[in-house]
């Protein structure tokens, strides 16, 4: 998916808002973040995105892009996943449906899915437990077949 420059701007206020409601620093290093992050499809961790950054020249330490993301995450414009592994995965999250993941156990390609009878179960549950559901995560676990498996054990 191409880069959106109207997604970009509209998540851009919203940030900006963000941190002026938390008294925080505006700078152009965090939105460079935000515009790398909404120019990526899919999954991200934070040294692939430490990476990018410093291929294009962006003068940004890695802390701040773990601060970044950090706030980003809080704000809802990033979503962060734990996939079993120590290792941390992002992706933007405004203005993308819910969706839900299938991971593969022998060589964690992650698929994403979108079933709307989660989305009835979430609001069956909801219902009946007198709870408002937020967000959710599914995270299904599974072995790839053997002609999509980038690592299967033959």
């Amino acid at each position: 998916m191409p880069f959106n420059q109207k997604i970009y701007e509209e998540v851009k206020q919203i940030f900006i808002a963000y941190l002026e409601s938390k008294d925080l620093r505006k700078t152009p290093e965090r939105y460079a973040i935000l515009e790398e992050i909404y120019s990526l499809d899919g999954h991200f961790d934070v040294e692939s995105l430490y990476a990018k950054m410093k291929d294009k020249e962006y003068r940004v330490s890695r802390a701040t892009v773990y601060n970044t993301l950090d706030l980003l995450v809080e704000c809802d414009l990033v979503s962060k996943h734990q996939f079993g592994k120590n290792l941390a995965q992002f992706e933007k999250s405004f203005g993308y449906k819910q969706h839900d993941h299938l991971i593969c156990t022998e060589c964690s390609k992650v698929t994403e899915f979108c079933d709307p009878r989660i989305q009835n179960i979430q609001n069956t549950v909801s219902e009946l437990l007198h709870f408002k559901v937020m967000h959710h995560s599914l995270i299904l676990y599974a072995s790839c077949t053997k002609v999509n498996c980038e690592n299967k054990k033959v």
